[in-house]
């Protein structure tokens, strides 16, 4: 494609964006951009096709859709997000038909990660890209604050996990709207994102305006910014949280159900023993982090509030001895070991 197609990149939207992918991707990789047909993702697409034209980037960059089939004209609107994204010069361009086990956004967002990362491995791609923009770092924080799950959750969406890329998160919903504009693009506009039947959408169309009328327009600034603080807290805290759990799990000579070569190789072990004291005695946002990331360690899903205070009680001696029993099946009991050791058994259930 030639470059003169491409517009000028003197409008500030199309510089953040271009500046976003510029800053955030590193040449020589593969990449594979989820596209909705939506304005922010088919930003992205065209700001990738002219990284690519210009060389910026050197890898393969395709692009895949998710159809959930849920709207009508969802099927039409996926046809011709991809017949942009090859026009863009993406390849490969994919549409993935899923069907949706449940009902509500959880179980929507679910399938399509699942159909997204099994079309990266697909492709062999290095990273999926998503076109998260700062509106839906500010709806996540507030969603974040409605829970009440402490630093992390105030992180919001972050700028990367695992195999995902977020770009374009420090660009507002108006930037990818110009884009598309000064790329000739016309963007679909999902009807369910207006339905009252959804939390974020009244997040997004009903508290957002009423704290900008009261607070000012900077609000959505204010709150992307305290993502980006509250992850920069809570990397350090997971981090001395994973040492105290080493620390703790090395004091206590940890059981390991299988052969020793399995901790090498990275699978998790099925029983897990910590320490009881030395974890009982960390500082509060330390244990309670520790505490999750055993039961992860084992098998296990990141435990809710609820069951998190529960192993605290554990910790600090308080009442029964277990079991506590945590999502994922896995199992978490109080423990004498034969020599008069104190620890806190994680066992995950085969």
């Amino acid at each position: 494609m030639a470059k003169k197609r491409w517009p000028r990149g003197q409008h500030n939207s199309l510089t953040a964006a271009r500046e976003a992918v510029r800053g955030h991707l590193p040449a020589g990789l593969g990449y594979l951009v989820a596209v909705s047909g939506g304005a922010d993702s088919l930003a992205l697409a065209a700001t990738l096709g002219w990284a690519l034209d210009e060389g910026l980037i050197d890898g393969p960059v395709g692009a895949v859709i998710v159809d959930h089939g849920l709207q009508l004209g969802s099927a039409e609107a996926a046809a011709e997000a991809a017949a942009a994204c090859r026009e863009l010069g993406l390849d490969p361009v994919i549409v993935e038909r899923v069907e949706v086990e449940g009902h509500g956004e959880a179980a929507a967002r679910t399938a399509r990660y699942e159909s997204l990362e099994a079309a990266r491995e697909r492709v062999g791609a290095d990273f999926l890209l998503t076109a998260h923009t700062a509106d839906d770092q500010a709806e996540q924080v507030l969603l974040g604050l409605a829970r009440g799950s402490g630093t992390r959750s105030l992180a919001g969406i972050p700028a990367r996990r695992a195999r995902v890329l977020r770009p374009f998160l420090e660009l507002r919903r108006s930037d990818t709207e110009a884009v598309c504009r000064a790329h000739g693009l016309s963007f679909w506009v999902d009807p369910t994102n207006a339905s009252p039947e959804f939390l974020r959408n009244r997040v997004r169309h009903e508290l957002l305006p009423a704290l900008r009328e009261v607070l000012g327009e900077g609000i959505d600034d204010a709150l992307v910014r305290t993502a980006r603080l509250a992850a920069q807290d809570a990397e350090l805290l997971d981090r001395l949280a994973e040492e105290l759990v080493e620390d703790a799990a090395r004091a206590s000579e940890p059981t390991v159900l299988g052969e020793a070569g399995d901790r090498v190789a990275g699978r998790a072990p099925l029983v897990w023993d910590l320490d009881r004291l030395l974890i009982r005695d960390a500082p509060a946002a330390l244990r309670s982090r520790a505490l999750r990331q055993a039961a992860v360690a084992v098998g296990g899903r990141a435990p809710s509030a609820e069951r998190t205070a529960a192993l605290e009680r554990l910790v600090a001696g308080v009442g029964s001895a277990g079991p506590v029993q945590l999502d994922g099946r896995v199992s978490v009991t109080r423990e004498r070991l034969g020599d008069g050791r104190a620890v806190v058994r994680f066992r995950g259930l085969a």
